[in-house]
């Protein structure tokens, strides 16, 4: 099994595709103003907004997004006018980690977590 799309809601898909394309995503499908599907710029994985009526009151997903030049990612996204909660910091689980919201208050990561993503110290041994 593999994890490659994650879906989000939105109530304004237009503004929300600018948003994600600032980011780095390359929009693969266009179908405004319902839904809009991107690709990951590394691997296969892929992204897709659909557009809701209302939000929920209590989003609680947070979507990582991982980023090998974490420091320099951030610096051009702050360029380009994207406003982060949290600048990159490292986190005491071995992540360095840059947070935001989208125009929807879809909690963002960005983060950088090398070899401990897959193998941190404390991974089960078989």
């Amino acid at each position: 099994m593999n994890l490659n799309q994650i879906t989000i809601p939105s109530l304004d898909l237009e503004k929300a595709v600018i948003f994600y394309k600032t980011l780095g995503l390359h929009l693969i499908v266009d179908a405004l103003p319902n839904y809009a599907r991107f690709l990951c710029p590394n691997g296969n994985t892929t992204f897709s907004i659909h557009k809701v009526e209302q939000l929920s009151q209590n989003p609680e997903t947070s979507i990582y997004f991982e980023c090998e030049n974490l420091n320099d990612k951030v610096s051009n996204l702050i360029s380009q006018g994207i406003i982060f909660d949290e600048l990159p910091n490292d986190k005491s689980w071995l992540w360095r980690e840059a947070r935001l919201k989208d125009l929807d208050g879809n909690q963002l990561i960005l983060y950088f977590a090398g070899e401990n993503r897959i193998n941190p110290p404390w991974k089960i041994k078989k």
